[in-house]
């Protein structure tokens, strides 16, 4: 294996950059309660406890190993040998990818599943439901799930969201054990945690740490676009690959993070590891599971954090730390609450929020259409006050996850005899439209389309590879740009920010 100095071995977590350059400062909505997850509230354990079996025992039957397949051409270690080495974490699945494939006759290679990956997963209800990392699972067209008592069954992907690297999958199994899920708030620095999961392979292993800091920010800044999170649970406990996915517990058992990342030279662990924290997880397990896509609200204001030097420019001297208001967007909640540039955000709903991670994790816990309180200095004097969180689109409405059939309509392959009349060598033809998305846009049948978003067109399967992309992001609209047969262009923009 290469040796990539100083990266983090993570996938798909798109972090704060998008926020700060895009003008949003993107939260998830607030916990609905299901009663399919089981949660107590975490006690706190003695300093000299360090009995580690108890914690062990309750999580290694709620731990899963997953298996995934794919029929695709196989990518290297590296997704490609790409430059990128955020691009490059397969690897973390375990050593499947590095061992190569027996020679297999074509025949099979084309059509029979081959095992590309390994990770972990964690069992969060008795009916099946398990939460995974979205990078364990992404690109696989089989996945497998191997309980601790050899029991295998195959898994279908209920959602994914990539923005925080987590997936939710299910199982058809009853009478499972699940994990009971403590609160990652509660934690402290400096206690004591377990990491369980399928280090290389090795089913059901668990090592022990401390958590070394909280609200840790990795620094990967609105990677793809994408707003995610900027939160992490940081361990000394040891992480390799195949453990992604896998529970992070205290020492009572109660789940408090899901393994995500490692800080390595080597790709291998060399010292500290990164878990999602239950806060977040539960959200977008909720989330997933209601609604098949995660509901984000957003605040509306474009922050940075409070520096001596910026405090010293802008004469604030009320508050050491918080978040600095640079620019308000209309129709936002940070406009409904009267926030104006240079106010200093110091706590959310009366948590205190001294950077970034800590913001976001506490966004993360909402939904559009929650109340929120804020907490803010302005000429250095104290205001709290409340509003409502809303979307993307300004307004409170949730977002049902998209459907490609509720497009309302067909798009057929293109005649050559259509293309060479028209002068053109793509796209696809609109056919059948019913009621949906597209027909609202005013497109009509037999309309051409030649580009989406920019990118061309030249099957369904394409359009579907657009729709899907879009989906998982925060901008829900297509952008169709194309001709009639009659040779006159138009463009549309498809909405798909409806329930």
């Amino acid at each position: 294996m290469k040796k990539i100095a100083r990266n983090f071995y993570l996938r798909g977590l798109a972090l704060s950059g998008a926020i700060l350059a895009g003008g949003m400062l993107a939260a998830s909505a607030g916990e609905v309660e299901s009663p399919q997850f089981i949660r107590t509230a975490s006690t706190s354990t003695p300093a000299f406890q360090t009995d580690f079996t108890n914690a062990a025992e309750k999580t290694v039957n709620a731990v899963v190993c997953i298996k995934s397949y794919t029929t695709r051409q196989q990518r290297g270690m590296f997704g490609g040998g790409g430059s990128d080495p955020f691009d490059m974490f397969d690897f973390f699945f375990g050593p499947q990818q590095r061992q190569p494939q027996q020679r297999q006759p074509r025949q099979q290679q084309k059509n029979e599943p081959v095992q590309s990956g390994l990770g972990s997963g964690v069992i969060i209800t008795t009916d099946g439901y398990i939460v995974t990392n979205n990078h364990v699972i992404d690109g696989s067209d089989k996945l497998e799930v191997l309980l601790n008592d050899n029991s295998t069954y195959d898994a279908r992907v209920v959602g994914t969201d990539e923005a925080t690297d987590l997936a939710l999958l299910k199982i058809d199994a009853t009478g499972l054990s699940p994990i009971t899920f403590g609160d990652s708030e509660a934690v402290k620095v400096g206690e004591w945690v377990l990491a369980v999961g399928n280090p290389f392979g090795f089913n059901s292993t668990v090592t022990a740490g401390i958590v070394s800091a909280k609200a840790r920010s990795l620094g990967q800044n609105g990677r793809n676009g994408q707003m995610g999170i900027e939160s992490f649970i940081q361990t000394d406990a040891a992480l390799n690959p195949g453990n992604s996915g896998g529970a992070l517990v205290n020492l009572n058992g109660e789940l408090i993070g899901i393994n995500s990342a490692i800080y390595s030279n080597t790709g291998s662990y060399s010292g500290f590891s990164f878990a999602i924290p239950t806060t977040i997880v539960k959200k977008v397990m909720t989330d997933l599971k209601q609604y098949g896509t995660v509901q984000r609200a957003m605040l509306g204001c474009t922050v940075a954090e409070l520096t001596a030097k910026l405090a010293k420019d802008k004469d604030i001297t009320a508050v050491k730390s918080g978040m600095l208001v640079d620019d308000v967007s209309d129709m936002s909640t940070a406009k409904e609450l009267g926030l104006k540039k240079n106010d200093v955000i110091t706590a959310l709903n009366g948590v205190e929020v001294h950077n970034f991670a800590q913001l976001t994790e506490q966004l993360n816990k909402f939904r559009p259409g929650d109340n929120i309180s804020v907490t803010y200095y302005r000429d250095n004097k104290k205001y709290t006050k409340s509003g409502v969180l809303r979307n993307s689109q300004g307004n409170t409405q949730l977002t049902k996850k998209g459907d490609f059939s509720e497009l309302g309509c067909a798009f057929m392959k293109l005649s050559q005899d259509l293309k060479q009349r028209l002068s053109i060598s793509s796209g696809v033809q609109v056919a059948g439209l019913k009621n949906g998305p597209v027909r609202e846009a005013g497109v009509k049948d037999g309309f051409i389309i030649l580009e989406i978003n920019g990118e061309s067109v030249n099957s369904s399967e394409d359009v579907e590879d657009i729709f899907n992309r879009v989906m998982k992001s925060d901008e829900k609209v297509l952008v169709l740009s194309g001709i009639y047969p009659t040779g006159k262009r138009y463009y549309y923009a498809v909405n798909l920010n409806q329930d």
